[in-house]
């Protein structure tokens, strides 16, 4: 599909928002609430935790343009993709007290939050991809931000739900472009009409973002073709 613009909303205030709702919800958990299981598939809420205090490795080895410092890290672990890592930054805080993983999160993001902010959207960030506009890489966490809050169950207000979907749908059209994928995406009063060859559906925006990341429902009816075609951002 042709290549849209990102939406217009401002994406430091976003991750910001969702880092505080991430934080907002881990600050009230304790005991077993952290072995519950997340909507992510094989992880409970503490592997979700991980995932993100871990993932700032890769997140600061791009503020400091430093990745081939990182890859050579993780060589040494025995680390080859990044399936391996994602398990790898999960599996060697298992058995850290999750405060100390809270502790480094909060302190970890913090400090990516305020350095993205800092250089601005049009400057440009080292990353695997290659060099990436700083405001575009900054919305791909705020999706990813998004989607393990709800991947745990924090709280979204019904008032901020609208605006929520949209960004996120917003910014799934524009992926979708960025890389060329063949499905068809239109909007429509009430979310989009999404088609690939003969097949087609209607999703309301929320449904749309959900699918953009691989978490539609099992139930869902959307075609499978149309569900894998969608994934861009998971």
């Amino acid at each position: 599909m042709d290549a849209q613009e990102p939406p217009a909303a401002n994406p430091f205030d976003i991750f910001d928002s969702e880092a505080a709702r991430l934080d907002a919800h881990f600050a009230g958990l304790s005991g077993d609430d952290w072995d519950r299981p997340s909507r992510c598939a094989g992880w409970s809420v503490r592997d979700v935790l991980a995932h993100l205090a871990g993932e700032e490795l890769y997140n600061h080895a791009c503020l400091d343009d430093d990745l081939d410092g990182l890859f050579a890290r993780l060589e040494k672990e025995g680390v080859a993709d990044l399936a391996g890592f994602n398990d790898w930054c999960v599996r060697t805080r298992r058995d850290l007290p999750v405060a100390d993983v809270l502790a480094e999160w909060r302190r970890t993001n913090g400090d990516t939050r305020a350095r993205m902010r800092e250089l601005g959207a049009d400057a440009m960030l080292a990353t695997m991809a290659g060099p990436y506009p700083v405001g575009l890489q900054t919305f791909h966490y705020c999706v990813e931000y998004a989607t393990h809050a709800d991947d745990v169950g924090a709280l979204v207000d019904p008032g901020e739900q609208p605006g929520r979907a949209a960004w996120r749908a917003e910014f799934g059209v524009f992926t979708l472009g960025e890389n060329d994928a063949p499905v068809q995406v239109v909007q429509v009063p009430g979310g989009y009409r999404v088609q690939l060859e003969d097949e087609s559906a209607e999703l309301t925006a929320a449904e749309f973002a959900d699918a953009t990341v691989g978490r539609l429902p099992d139930d869902h009816s959307l075609p499978a073709s149309l569900r894998s075609a969608l994934v861009c951002l998971a």
